[in-house]
């Protein structure tokens, strides 16, 4: 039987912390939508949305976070979440909200998604860095 240093499982540890962070995070917010809750509801109606609209966001919100936290589909999935963050920085402004709460938050979240992924499989971050 093989055994862990205490180093490793820290390492271990670290290289999931943010993606995990960043995961939940995004869990609750696309359950929020699938679930139509009150204040989610509410929030996305005065940006301009309707119920389907916030729904099928949801959707496809809780299909990117799950592809990001699969290994294999990770890159994937971190490219779509992007796309996504960039889609609501883009609501935000036009809804001119506060720019460092509200406008920058989902770059926030962006940037810790990738840092998350680049702790996780630094080679095929570097791979698509790579001038």
């Amino acid at each position: 039987m093989e055994t862990v240093s205490p180093q490793t499982k820290r390492k271990l540890f670290l290289k999931w912390l943010l993606s995990t962070l960043v995961f939940l995070f995004l869990l609750t917010d696309s359950l929020g939508k699938l679930f139509q809750l009150e204040e989610v509801m509410k929030a996305s109606e005065a940006l301009g949305f309707d119920s389907n609209q916030i729904t099928t966001i949801g959707v496809l919100l809780l299909v990117c976070s799950l592809l990001y936290m699969i290994p294999k589909y990770s890159v994937l999935g971190a490219i779509l979440l992007t796309g996504y963050l960039g889609g609501a920085v883009a609501i935000h402004m036009h809804a001119h909200h506060p720019l460092y709460s509200h406008t920058l938050f989902p770059v926030y979240i962006g940037a810790l998604l990738w840092l998350g992924l680049y702790f996780r499989n630094k080679a095929v971050v570097h791979h698509i860095l790579k001038p």
